[in-house]
């Protein structure tokens, strides 16, 4: 019987300890690489941009699809998020996606349930201006979390606020309309012009750009009127309206643009297109439809966005990109002519910038996530509009377009008419972290300097 027994060889106690290490290392790295990334979006599903919510899925979901290997759950319905994708072995677990309705305290509520219940490492949003300055002080207080904008506009939440853990891969309401004022008083003859804005951050900020701009080469802004966001009944706010002026910029935008308008026309009879030049709302796909003719020949500023421009990134972007992954954006209906929206072009590159940062440290969260924030400062987007990077303030400087409605086979189309390379926050030094943040009385009506004047470009667009 002894024969049949085979000795066995015995591992020196020191080797089978460095084997012990070797395999539970192993096992270590192994999950470690399989820790989830766990991410969390905000949007805006109710109030005055509730209308957008399917655009802001759109685009971070599709940014997933495109660069991180992630697929929608259902091509014509965004809000049901993505399945797959991952970073360096990394899984992208969607946690949860907030509904929020463009107040601050709503989105803190949906914020803290999002980062602090469920979990999540990173989150993408908000919307809107008052809600992204709220946020942004949130991520002050949560330097282990990361975050980056959705589509906010407001100046105040880069600008003044400054987290260290808050990136914005898109501009502020101010950057979005530089060269309207240069147009409006140089091509259009204005001298005096009234403005009407929603009464909170980001409408202050994006009548800002224009006042800054148009009283910088010398016109002079006689009356400025705001109604508070989410108003329903206008009347009172469009008889306040001067007619005795050269021409009207509004900022009236969301659900509240074409009721304000209704209202302006019953004070003051039809509405003349050339003496109006109107935000980023006047040119949304999906809203500026519903315009009608009424409004054929005004001004749009943009969003740093420009769906007619002729160029190969342009075109992929829209029909490869937001058209590949989805076949409609509800409630506005088939996706690539949505893919120039402010809400889909901004939650997009918010989220491919989010995507470059992880993908720079292969989705390695340790360490508080500092390696992350720091990799994210450093991100560059070559985005279909020209390119973009971060400045100091972690906030974009950008090319910004703008456009003109006119009238095609009967209905209300757009074209993009000027461009203005890389336009920084500081609005060609006309803000700073000192000066008075966008308000009822600010940016006073000064004469400046500013560097675009007389150099707006005119780029080539599809017909």
């Amino acid at each position: 019987m002894g024969r049949g027994i085979r000795k066995r060889k015995l591992i020196p106690f020191a080797a089978l300890a460095v084997v012990t290490a070797a395999v539970a290392a192993s096992g270590a790295s192994a999950k470690s690489a399989a820790t989830p990334i766990k991410i969390a979006v905000l949007s805006d599903c109710q109030g005055a941009f509730g209308s957008f919510d399917g655009q802001d899925l759109a685009g971070v979901v599709s940014a997933l699809s495109q660069y991180a290997g992630a697929k929608p759950v259902n091509a014509n319905d965004p809000r049901k998020g993505w399945t797959g994708g991952q970073i360096n072995g990394h899984p992208l677990k969607l946690v949860g996606i907030g509904c929020s309705n463009d107040k601050a305290d709503t989105a803190i509520k949906v914020t803290k349930r999002l980062m602090e219940q469920l979990g999540a490492d990173v989150m993408i949003g908000p919307l809107s201006g008052d809600e992204s300055i709220a946020v942004a002080n949130y991520a002050k207080q949560h330097p282990t979390k990361t975050f980056v904008d959705g589509s906010a506009g407001a100046q105040d939440t880069t600008l003044k606020v400054r987290a260290p853990n808050f990136f914005r891969f898109n501009g502020d309401g101010a950057m979005w309309n530089a060269g309207l004022g240069d147009l409006a008083y140089n091509k259009l003859g204005w001298k005096t012009a009234a403005v009407v804005a929603d009464d909170y951050s980001f409408a202050w900020t994006s009548a800002a750009g224009f006042i800054a701009e148009f009283c910088g080469v010398g016109g002079k802004v006689t009356k400025r009127v705001f109604p508070p966001l989410n108003t329903t009944d206008y009347s009172s706010y469009a008889q306040q309206m001067p007619t005795n002026v050269d021409g009207t910029f509004v900022a009236v935008g969301g659900a509240g643009l074409i009721p304000f308008l209704k209202a302006y026309e019953q004070a003051h009879g039809p509405i003349d297109g050339k003496k109006f030049i109107g935000n980023l709302f006047w040119g949304t796909p999906g809203q500026f439809e519903q315009l009608s003719t009424r409004v054929v020949g005004a001004y749009v500023g943009g969003a740093g966005t420009a769906g007619d421009l002729a160029t190969p990134a342009a075109k992929n972007y829209a029909n490869n990109i937001i058209g590949k992954w989805f076949k409609t954006i509800p409630p506005f209906g088939a996706a690539a002519p949505q893919a120039a929206s402010t809400f889909t072009f901004g939650y997009y590159a918010n989220t491919w910038g989010l995507i470059k940062g992880l993908q720079a440290v292969k989705g390695d969260l340790s360490g508080g996530q500092k390696a992350l924030q720091a990799a994210l400062g450093k991100v560059t987007l070559a985005s279909p509009y020209g390119p973009m990077k971060l400045d100091k303030n972690r906030q974009a400087i950008i090319p910004v377009y703008y456009q003109q409605l006119y009238s095609k086979g009967g209905k209300l189309a757009i074209k993009t008419v000027g461009y203005i390379p890389q336009v920084d926050q500081t609005f060609g030094g006309t803000f700073s972290t000192s000066t008075p943040p966008p308000g009822r009385t600010s940016p006073a009506c000064v004469k400046r300097s500013l560097p675009w004047i007389g150099k707006t470009q005119h780029p080539k667009v599809t017909g």
